[in-house]
């Protein structure tokens, strides 16, 4: 399930620059960007743990001149445990190779300073073996190195320069409270540090002993210990991936004058304050004032989504309320001109399980209301397909971006499976495509008057790299991050298949076949369904789907209704009938491939995460085709998923009603009601840290169930991980998830031996020499 978005309820050190040899650069010239010669049957398969080697390029920014672009490289860290990140640049001129600025191994959030002259970013550190709060970091683009110059103790959130490039605006949670003990602190152990100094004996002295410790020692850490007991007061109270909310640490913003130098001593300070967060402070074009995004309701799951808009002097003050927008405002800019911002959102009525983004302006006005500019756009704005392999850190934002003149607005667009990016016009609305092809662009940037714009793209055999988009929608490749790995690897594009459903419906799929695929064999066949429910599988880097192939499987991964980038009537059509047609759009398509010839109808496996894992259990309660299937954090009962997952549907987005007002529709929707029809054995995937589908309420009972009436099962729990096991928990993790998901289905479908999935195993004990 995804965290909620665009009107879907799912919808969440030292530094260095590295000698640039002239040889290094010619090489590069003559390797890169040239297609591998070598043939496939040169190459070996991809393997789950090819993973470990996998390179990612994270939120970029191009310079204010566009010769440059500043990325994150993510990679997994050495001991697999966790990832580790720097800031490289590339050039967008000529084919040198990326290089790196920094070391990291945790920097983020790079943003350049209006003149090109210095890169902000975020660093964080660790103490103790554990992980600080992030600070803000300068690193100046003439040479030397970086450094961090603020302290805040609970860090500072991604920076945003104000259009002199004299101060900084971020966020942090941050409040006096913490900022008096960390104070305290450091008084103390700067008094410890004299102390020790003083009581130092001279040459030749003998020691002394050491004086009794104070009295009031104890007492002192009783007033610094702060309770870890949660009282919560709040239906929402955490996050997926984010742990428990603290009501007692709102965002607020924050600015800092621009440090030019190590040695320039700068202190931040806090503008705003109240219970109430704020978010993605914006800067007016003479720098005189601060916009940001807020909502002062306590509670505001009783309501509608909406968003207030506020505006305060960069020097301080009180903010103003602006305008209050009856949407859940994304990625809010401002025009060049001052006039007006730009945003993306979904409108509020009428109540849709499903309602598809929109591009919005609305005038920096008070009490303004907002025009839709893409009404008569009947696809998605703002987002698209997703895969497995989005950058795991360093995600940044794709906020809409002006011209120059203020006349039209850079955003991405999703249509039947395809994400690419597109020029609006500010006042009509009417899209000039500005890429083209079977792709999906994760994010991109621009200079201030759009003659430069870089994307990273992915594709099903590019995980992602950063392209140069000119005004003819040619590409011009700037990395190639993976391209050692991809040298040696063998992988094979999916094929796109459409097929009418029971209704009319056309639905859109794709199958991964084996490399070396024979159409005259017969291949076992896995079903992989995508969660959200409101998502969509397509024209993307698919890691799990390449390695199944690999494996020998064919794999079929449908886009049935309630997924996106096919209109608002596809999307929504679910709502009050989820799991229910979309089960039928499923069945036909694998009837779809069979006919083929090349698939084996006695050797089919089922798969799914999220919204997939509930219909994954859907399909094994209401058919016993499949000989295996792995429900991947899943729902069984909607009733115990609505009482205890991370955000509430108090609106009547997918129920009418609560569950103690409707229970026969809950019921009715929900696997576990016909769990006795289970015969096909059954692995279930958790991540014991999940709060968005707590495995209470979804694989725990299904095992359990299917434990008793004796159906084979198994149960894989991960610990420590979230929802977003598949795509950034532990690589370890990642790589075992994979694992053992296709070891069910080889035990299944192909008879290997498992006996890890046996109940009786055999206990083998080395005998010890005495």
């Amino acid at each position: 399930m995804r965290k909620k978005r665009a009107g879907s309820p799912f919808s969440r050190q030292h530094w260095r620059m590295l000698p640039n040899h002239s040889c290094r650069f010619i090489l590069f010239a003559l390797l890169s960007f040239v297609p591998i010669a070598s043939q496939a049957a040169d190459k070996r398969s991809i393997t789950e743990k090819d993973l470990f080697d996998f390179i990612w390029v994270g939120d970029p920014q191009i310079s204010p001149d566009g010769s440059r672009v500043a990325f994150v490289r993510v990679s997994v860290n050495e001991k697999k445990i966790g990832y580790d990140t720097a800031i490289w640049t590339v050039s967008t001129a000529d084919k040198e190779p990326p290089h790196r600025l920094t070391n990291g191994p945790h920097d983020n959030s790079p943003s350049w300073s209006p003149d090109g002259k210095f890169l902000v970013f975020t660093r964080a550190t660790e103490k103790d073996g554990k992980p600080e709060p992030p600070q803000l970091a300068m690193l100046p683009m003439n040479g030397g190195d970086a450094w961090t110059f603020t302290d805040l103790p609970k860090g500072a959130g991604p920076p945003c320069w104000s259009p002199d490039g004299r101060t900084i605006a971020f966020t942090s949670p941050s409040n006096p409270e913490d900022i008096a003990k960390q104070q305290k602190k450091k008084q103390k152990e700067e008094e410890s540090k004299k102390a020790a100094v003083a009581g130092s004996p001279s040459p030749g002295a003998s020691a002394k002993p050491t004086a009794t410790a104070s009295p009031s020692k104890a007492a002192d850490s009783d007033e610094e210990r702060e309770s870890d007991v949660l009282v919560v007061t709040h239906a929402v109270y955490r996050e997926d991936n984010e742990g428990n909310a603290d009501f007692k640490r709102p965002q607020h913003i924050w600015t800092i004058p621009a440090p030019q130098t190590a040695d320039e001593k700068v202190q931040p300070k806090q503008l705003t304050k109240g219970r109430f967060d704020e978010a993605n402070p914006i800067w007016s074009s003479d720098g005189v004032q601060i916009f940001f995004p807020s909502l002062h309701v306590d509670e505001p799951y009783y309501e509608l989504p909406k968003t207030e808009i506020y505006s305060m002097a960069a020097s301080g003050g009180e903010p103003t309320k602006l305008t209050t927008i009856d949407m859940d405002v994304n990625g809010l800019t401002l025009s060049p001109d001052g006039k007006q911002f730009a945003f993306v959102a979904s409108q509020n009525q009428p109540v849709n399980s499903y309602t598809q983004p929109d591009l919005w302006v609305v005038e920096a006005a008070k009490d303004a209301k907002p025009q839709n500019l893409t009404a008569g756009f009947d696809y998605d704005v703002g987002q698209g397909v997703f895969g497995d392999q989005a950058p795991p850190r360093a995600g940044g934002q794709n906020p809409p971006i002006w011209s120059a003149d203020s006349k039209s607005i850079l955003q991405l667009f999703g249509r039947e499976g395809r994400t690419n990016l597109g020029r609006f016009d500010a006042a009509t609305g009417v899209l000039t495509e500005l890429s083209k092809g079977d792709q999906a662009v994760l994010s991109f940037r621009a200079t201030a008057d759009n003659s430069k714009i870089v994307c990273l793209i992915s594709t099903p055999t590019r995980i992602g790299d950063l392209f140069l988009l000119d005004s003819n929608a040619q590409q011009q490749q700037l990395t190639d991050v993976n391209r050692e790995l991809w040298s040696q690897v063998n992988l094979t594009e999916p094929e796109e298949i459409t097929y009418q459903t029971f209704d009319g419906k056309k639905i859109q799929a794709w199958v991964q076949k084996p490399p070396g695929f024979d159409p005259h064999k017969k291949y076992p066949l896995i079903l992989n369904i995508h969660g959200g429910p409101h998502a969509a599988y397509g024209w993307i880097f698919e890691h799990e789907f390449q390695w199944m192939a690999a494996k020998g499987y064919v794999v079929f991964y449908p886009n049935p209704r309630g997924s996106i980038t096919y209109g608002q009537e596809f999307g929504n059509v679910i709502q009050y009938h989820y799991p229910g047609d979309d089960y039928q759009d499923l069945m036909r398509g694998v009837d779809e491939v069979i006919k083929r010839g090349y698939v084996d109808d006695k050797k089919l496996a089922v798969t799914g995460g999220s919204g997939g894992g509930l219909l994954t259990n859907w399909v094994v309660t209401h058919t016993q085709r499949f000989a295996a299937g792995v429900a991947q954090r899943d729902i069984a009962s909607w009733e115990h998923w609505w009482y205890t997952a991370d955000f509430t549907l108090f609106q009547p987005n997918w129920f009418k009603a609560a569950p103690f007002d409707d229970p026969d529709d809950f019921k009715a929707r929900s696997p576990i009601t016909y769990i006795k029809n289970v015969k096909t054995p059954m692995m279930f995937v958790l991540g014991e840290s999940d709060a968005r589908t707590p495995p209470g309420a979804g694989g725990e009972e299904m095992f359990r169930a299917l434990k008793f009436l004796k159906v084979p099962t198994v149960m894989v729990k991960f610990p420590g991980e979230s929802h977003e096991l598949s795509r950034s928990g532990q690589p370890w993790h990642r790589v075992e998830r994979l694992e053992q998901i296709v070891g069910w289905f080889d035990k299944w479908l192909t008879g290997a031996n498992k006996p890890e999935y046996d109940v009786a195993q055999e206990v083998t004990v080395k005998a010890k020499n005495d």
